[in-house]
């Protein structure tokens, strides 16, 4: 309901150094998780050529330690198969499962080509030390900031990969933006990122103030994506990706 509304609500034509400025972020790719599912090569790297900024994806670990890249806990609602990721090994991901890809893979294959948005999800590892070393190993001939960001739900799960710079980390807000807000301040994280409606003005502005970004996700239309430009919302996360980007670009000939 709150989508239909912003959707319809008219809002003003953002300039053309708005345009300019603005990233977008294909959430999980371009997908429909019918002829091509969310996360997986196909959908991630069919954003390389559209000119959109980058992606986002999240990452889990197999039962033998490997970080791939999936949304979900378990398999059922994009597979269908009632399994969980960390109690299966690489090997029968692959024979079974074999669209999702490694982190490894999405890595190589979309490197220095997009920008990283590289969400963690929330694990008990059992050895972090091992953990960090892996993905140390995978970012090692990235540039924080400038090739990728490490965002997530769980502002904790940034402190195993404390070789990285604290301007890396992004920390995603539900509906507890004042305390994630806080967080981010805190620890001088780049920013925060939240769900347009909670991301208000207010916020845009407390964290221009201290020097940090906001990025706002769930921007699907043509007049809510307006509205963040207008805001100065730094990244717009999206499922339409290619949609506002052939939008913004069509524009920015016309100026």
């Amino acid at each position: 309901m709150v989508n239909c509304i912003f959707a319809v609500c008219p809002q003003p034509l953002p300039g053309r150094e708005q345009l300019i400025q603005s990233r977008i972020i294909a959430h999980r790719g371009v997908y429909d998780n019918r002829k091509v599912f969310e996360n997986t090569l196909a959908a991630l790297s069919a954003v390389a050529d559209s000119g959109v900024w980058g992606i986002e994806f999240d990452v889990r670990w197999t039962n033998d330690r490997v970080p791939v890249v999936f949304h979900d806990r378990n398999l059922s609602r994009v597979f269908g198969a009632d399994r969980d990721i960390n109690r299966l090994n690489l090997a029968e991901i692959k024979a079974s499962f074999s669209l999702i890809p490694t982190l490894e893979e999405i890595i190589r294959a979309c490197g220095q080509k997009l920008h990283l948005m590289i969400e963690i999800k929330e694990e008990q590892f059992s050895d972090p030390d091992y953990h960090r070393r892996v993905i140390k190993g995978l970012l090692a001939h990235l540039t924080p900031v400038v090739d990728y960001h490490v965002i997530s739900l769980k502002p904790d799960m940034f402190k195993f990969l404390d070789f990285l710079p604290q301007n890396t980390f992004l920390p995603i807000a539900e509906i507890n933006v004042p305390s994630m807000s806080e967080i981010a301040l805190k620890e001088k994280y780049q920013g925060l990122l939240g769900h347009y409606l909670m991301m208000t003005d207010a916020y845009l502005q407390k964290h221009r103030r201290n020097d940090q970004k906001v990025g706002t996700g769930f921007v699907n239309s043509r007049n809510c994506f307006f509205r963040e430009l207008n805001r100065g919302v730094t990244w717009i996360f999206s499922k339409n990706a290619l949609r506002l980007q052939k939008l913004r670009d069509r524009m920015l000939r016309e100026f």
